[in-house]
């Protein structure tokens, strides 16, 4: 598995990020069962940075906690069964893995809501990983029904790992 992570804040967070970010993407992977190695990039900025791309791709002219930018499309989450046609599209030729695609966190954002929430930046790190990998993985949170399955999946693979509230 390939987990690239890219710093670009000047702000510095005090917690092992790098540990955090490994850790929930691999948690992610085997709760979702990928069958493959992946690859997955992973950008910590800020709040005018990802306020940037967040209008550039979205047309939203606000900072946000965290982007995902997938790059399987999947025909239901999770179908991994479905990628075999489209090897091509969806996997490094180089190294075989799964492009899962990219992650952008502001380290504003994890510190901010880290307080809002009553919760350490380390677990609001993990949590923003987890909302982003189920992204990846082609799940969504637009309709009710679709916001509680991520909400449980997100719960369940923070416990995996240890990070609760």
């Amino acid at each position: 598995m390939t987990i690239n992570i890219e710093y670009e804040a000047e702000k510095k967070l005090e917690i092992p990020y790098e540990d955090i970010i490994n850790q929930v993407v691999e948690e992610s992977m085997d709760y979702e069962n990928c069958p493959y190695e992946a690859e997955v990039n992973v950008l910590i900025t800020d709040n005018e940075d990802i306020r940037q791309i967040n209008r550039e791709y979205r047309n939203i002219d606000n900072p946000t906690d965290v982007l995902s930018f997938p790059m399987v499309e999947y025909q239901s989450p999770s179908d991994f069964e479905a990628l075999e046609q489209m090897a091509f599209d969806s996997f490094n030729p180089e190294t075989g893995e799964l492009l899962l695609g990219d992650i952008v966190i502001s380290v504003d954002k994890v510190e901010e809501q880290a307080v809002k929430y009553g919760h350490s930046q380390t677990r609001e790190m993990a949590f923003l990983v987890a909302h982003s990998m189920l992204h990846l993985f082609g799940y969504d949170h637009m309709e009710d029904e679709e916001r509680l399955v991520m909400e449980k999946k997100q719960d369940e693979i923070l416990k995996r790992r240890g990070y609760v509230r």
